[in-house]
């Protein structure tokens, strides 16, 4: 995700969650220390149209990939079903014990389910993995103020900081950099293939693996022998099932052939299935966002183009921004299920503005044709102008194809642009991305945590997951200082200064908001529980 602030972490302490003082304790667990022994109602299995790309956390950051790994791997912190605060999970406390220094202590009697002790020589090689390989599909970047990892003892673990009083830190042990391998397991300079990980039963979380074939159907068993803060899962098996088709997803769920329907639904069919008495719709906070992403190297104009001119990048960035209508997106292609988004930060969370409203378009919210031929025109360039624009068909649902012929149809409004529009699917399109391979493309986003950083760090400083070669220091010391603040109101300033300083650059191209959405038959139990601000979905609840 990103860095630089020397960057400081990608933050989540959901919107209204207060920050961490520096003295701040997450104290002794609230759980259950044990895991006790699963429930029982026959096993669950949950559709979903997302994909793994790989089950090794240092190398992916996806929603599909995070999903399996919550279910299968310790986390020193986590948090309950229905809340985002941080809690120890596999740690008996963690606290501040200095601005630079977080201290962690673990439970005793720890171990893998290879029957390999898990202790801190299993926290601190995680973390330095992470940071070694870097991996530029993996979440390192979450890292950033990360100086060192010290395991001081078998079950204290000290992590030092390069900024002091990160009020992100402990979110982002709950995130997608925060799963704790097996050292004897995994190799410390490269990324491991899902089949040796399961081959190896490098497991500590609340589920283990018992079968697994990849993005196709992957069988959880609970595990006896975790002890963390999620206790012990409600039924005993559960199946993830995976779906090319939204269609037969909508089918299965609606037949009764799968119990839950997990990402990611058509509005159509959302709408269609709320009005079945079959099955029941559950919706969740929202947090997720849908944008654009420009790479300052490719692009029309781009740095490393024939034709570089940083004046007219911007200009054709600009121009984009004041055609596009969220508004028509969310209604026609989302049926209301997502809203227009006019910042980085979404509606809700603190410091959260809306600079792209008024300094785009017709300056409330819809799109102008005339600003954007006046903000071409003034740079010096000349039209119509071919815009390689890249979308995803699978990962973000069925509906990108539509979503992205509506901004196709949008863009060449007026004959400004003339868009080529292409699709990839995720598996691929999520490696060549970071290569350089689109000039501007679809990406979406599911919070790390929930905290209003975790929508500006990871994208906008030096060395962001985007890798799209934004670069302004004044953005990313902005980034620094509100990442630091214990002051709440004042760092909620500072993140508003920190969208507008992007919103004049663009680095992204923010469009929609929307929220968590998940359909089960009428006997599953426990959905509503885990569409929480954690933004994490949990098999462990759910029972029938």
């Amino acid at each position: 995700m990103s860095k630089t602030r020397t960057a400081v972490r990608s933050a989540i302490a959901l919107a209204g969650v207060s920050m961490l003082a520096l003295t701040a304790c997450t104290g002794p667990s609230g759980g259950s220390s044990s895991s006790g022994s699963a429930g029982g109602g026959g096993p669950v299995t949950v559709g979903t149209t997302d994909k793994v790309t790989f089950l090794d956390p240092a190398g992916s950051y996806d929603n599909g990939s995070f999903m399996v790994m919550n279910q299968i791997y310790p986390f020193l912190l986590n948090s309950k079903p229905g809340s985002a605060e941080p809690q120890p999970d596999i740690a008996e406390s963690a606290s501040f014990t200095s601005p630079t220094e977080y201290t962690v202590k673990l439970k005793s009697g720890l171990k893998w389910a290879n029957g390999d002790s898990l202790d801190s020589a299993d926290v601190k090689f995680s973390f330095d993995r992470q940071v070694k390989i870097n991996d530029p599909n993996g979440p390192a970047s979450l890292l950033d103020n990360l100086d060192s990892t010290e395991a001081k003892d078998a079950t204290t673990v000290v992590f030092h900081l390069k900024q002091g009083n990160d009020q992100t830190f402990p979110q982002v042990l709950t995130g997608p950099v925060g799963p704790i391998v097996d050292h004897n397991v995994f190799p410390a300079d490269k990324v491991m293939n899902d089949e040796d990980i399961i081959a190896k039963k490098a497991f500590a979380g609340p589920f283990t693996i018992s079968s697994y074939q990849k993005n196709q159907l992957v069988s959880f068993k609970a595990n006896p022998d975790y002890k963390g803060l999620l206790g012990a899962p409600k039924t005993d098996t559960v199946n993830l099932k995976y779906y090319s088709d939204s269609n037969n997803l909508k089918l299965d769920v609606q037949q009764s052939n799968i119990d839950v329907a997990w990402r990611s639904l058509p509005a159509t069919d959302v709408d269609s299935l709320s009005k079945d008495s079959k099955v029941k719709v559950y919706k969740g906070p929202g947090g997720e966002i849908r944008y654009i992403v420009f790479n300052f190297d490719t692009m029309p104009f781009g740095a490393k183009t024939p034709e570089a001119d940083a004046k007219k990048a911007l200009a054709v960035r600009q121009a984009m921004a004041d055609l596009v209508d969220r508004e028509a997106i969310a209604t026609q292609v989302y049926k209301g299920t997502y809203t227009p988004l006019y910042s980085y930060v979404p509606d809700g969370f603190p410091g959260a503005t809306t600079p792209l409203k008024s300094m785009y378009g017709d300056g409330s919210g819809k799109p102008s044709l005339d600003k954007a031929k006046q903000a071409l025109s003034a740079a010096g360039v000349t039209g119509p102008l071919t815009l390689n624009l890249q979308y995803n068909p699978d990962h973000y649902g069925k509906s990108s194809g539509d979503e992205y012929a509506l901004v196709k149809q949008q863009l060449e409004n007026g004959g400004l642009f003339k868009v080529n529009l292409q699709s990839t699917e995720w598996v691929t399109y999520s490696k060549d991305r970071a290569k350089d391979a689109y000039p501007m493309y679809q990406l979406g986003w599911f919070p790390d945590f929930s905290d209003p950083d975790n929508y500006l760090t990871p994208f906008f400083t030096k060395n962001s997951f985007l890798k799209n070669h934004y670069d302004n220091p004044t953005v990313q010391d902005l980034i620094t200082k509100e990442a630091t603040n214990p002051d709440k109101s004042a760092r909620e300033k500072q993140i508003g200064d920190v969208q507008d300083a992007v919103a004049k650059d663009l680095s992204t191209l923010p469009l929609l908001q929307g929220s968590q959405v998940a359909v089960a038959g009428a006997s599953v139990k426990g959905v509503d529980s885990t569409l929480d601000p954690s933004f994490k979905f949990r098999l462990g609840v759910l029972s029938k």
